[in-house]
């Protein structure tokens, strides 16, 4: 195999085209940013309450305005001012709906009996969302939270799916396919007439967002030689957090859920444009031995960082064709001893790097005593897991071969999405039997992870593996790699 950081290191591995890449490579994250948290302005419960059938004739027969009706006929709420979501009071209409002044009067004295909505609901009007559309409050309140559990699914499959796409066909390919995936979910989630349909649109929307992040991120990375690839990590996040940014702006001045999922999803058919732009990534190029396809990026990268080529790529592309691609397979990331070690620990990162960050902010919902002191401890909390985070994603890329970089990130990152689902069943199961057993078993998750984390190589400064004999040879320190860096010729 190619020693493709070598090559890097000639043509400039951080130079003009790298930045470019990094950009180009990071603005999906905002489109992506949607997806994830779009939900909490898509999928809100705005203010609602019961309209029953004599409700309509009150309106109409009496003169009254809504919230004159509403004032008279449903039960107001613990809070001053506030009124029941779920229940109505209990009136004979046909009888009283006829005597408009006496109504307020019967109602105070005989009214008192609150019953379930047997009516439809009334939504406060200032957003429309996917909640106040279908009418999923209530007995019904169980079906929104559908909306993300169909999400997750779906990066759960994709995890599987995307991510051997991306090793086999490639990276490039992944990712404008999965953008384009994108657009179309989200534009037909905007069209979606019925709920279902809504939600299975979500699970192929979070199916191609799991294939676009994952994609983006390993093909960029395989840009950068071993001593800048931290920098595509921490230029990726900042764009996640002017996605984070822009959201409440769109979401504010967009009434309608279906305009804002709209303007959430136009922007995705954009990046069809990068099967022009973005040129396939060298390293994946010659893993699958298309050693020719290879050098002509790398005669582009020269070509923009001011540099030239080595004199022997001749000799490396002839020694290159002769050799077989290799085969992609799941069993691969458990079949050696090292690559075993590293998908076991990386998984278990990802999951509880989840479930610990959903917990503490969940967990503010159920304590209410000394919130003063919990919140700062929840949000150190938060910001120590969020560093995990960031170290477990650009790692995870680092320690697999090129032939298994998509597919690795991919499964061991799955993992989150099975903690996004299990962390509130966690939080609230152990905190009726204990209040505090769910931080006694954050604790003691996270010091294992510390642990666990310390039995993976360190890769600062190592070039990235191309083969999965590379990984398992990793025993040298970061000296004695850059040492035969050093001496490697480039075939």
């Amino acid at each position: 195999m190619a020693n493709v950081d070598k090559l890097l290191e000639h043509i400039g591995d951080f130079g003009p085209f790298q930045k470019k890449m990094v950009i180009l490579g990071s603005l999906p994250l905002v489109l992506i940013v949607f997806v994830f948290v779009g939900v909490v302005f898509l999928g809100h419960t705005p203010d609602h309450w019961c309209w029953s059938p004599g409700s309509e004739q009150l309106l109409q027969e009496c003169g009254w305005t809504e919230v004159k009706v509403r004032e008279v006929t449903v039960p107001h709420g613990e809070e001053a001012g506030s009124f029941s979501r779920c229940q109505t009071f209990a009136v004979n209409w046909s009888q009283s709906w006829n005597r408009c002044e006496a109504f307020e009067q019967e109602l105070t004295l005989n009214g008192s009996h609150a019953v379930p909505c047997d009516g439809r609901w009334m939504f406060d009007k200032s957003h429309k969302t996917t909640v106040s559309e279908f009418s999923l409050v209530c007995e019904k309140a169980w079906l929104a939270d559908l909306n993300q559990v169909f999400l997750a699914s779906g990066f759960f499959t994709g995890a599987f799916v995307t991510g051997y796409v991306a090793d086999r066909f490639g990276r490039k390919p992944c990712v404008v396919a999965s953008m384009l995936g994108l657009g179309l979910t989200g534009v037909g989630i905007m069209l979606s007439p019925w709920y279902p349909l809504l939600l299975f649109l979500r699970f192929l929307q979070g199916f191609c967002g799991k294939g676009a992040w994952t994609a983006t991120y390993v093909l960029v990375v395989e840009f950068f030689g071993a001593e800048n690839r931290k920098f595509v990590s921490m230029v990726g996040r900042s764009f996640y957090s002017v996605g984070m940014v822009i959201l409440p702006g769109l979401a504010y001045s967009l009434v309608s859920w279906r305009n804002l999922q709209l303007a959430m999803s136009l922007p995705c058919f954009l990046f069809v444009f990068y099967y022009w732009i973005v040129p396939e990534s060298p390293r994946w190029l010659f893993s699958r031995g298309r050693s020719r396809e290879a050098i002509k990026v790398a005669s582009d990268m020269a070509k923009c960082n001011n540099r030239v080529l080595p004199h022997n790529l001749q000799e490396m592309i002839s020694l290159e064709e002769k050799k077989e691609a290799p085969s992609v397979s799941f069993k691969d990331l458990f079949r050696t001893p090292k690559i075993r070690k590293n998908t076991l620990i990386l998984t278990y990162a990802w999951f509880t790097s989840t479930v610990v960050f959903q917990g503490l902010v969940l967990r503010l919902g159920i304590t209410g005593d000394f919130l003063w002191l919990r919140k700062p401890v929840a949000i150190i909390g938060r910001l120590a897991v969020a560093v995990g985070f960031e170290t477990v994603n650009f790692a995870n890329a680092e320690m697999y071969p090129t032939a298994l970089r998509n597919v690795g990130l991919s499964v061991c990152s799955s993992a989150s999405d099975i903690g996004a689902i299990a962390s509130p069943f966690l939080l609230y199961r152990l905190a009726n039997i204990w209040k505090e057993l769910p931080l006694i078993l954050y604790g003691v998750m996270s010091v294992l992870y510390s642990a666990l984390v310390t039995l993976l190589p360190e890769m600062s400064g190592v070039s990235l593996p191309e083969t999965i004999e590379d990984v398992e040879n990793l025993k040298r320190s970061r000296d004695k790699s850059k040492d035969k860096m050093g001496n490697d010729q480039i075939i």
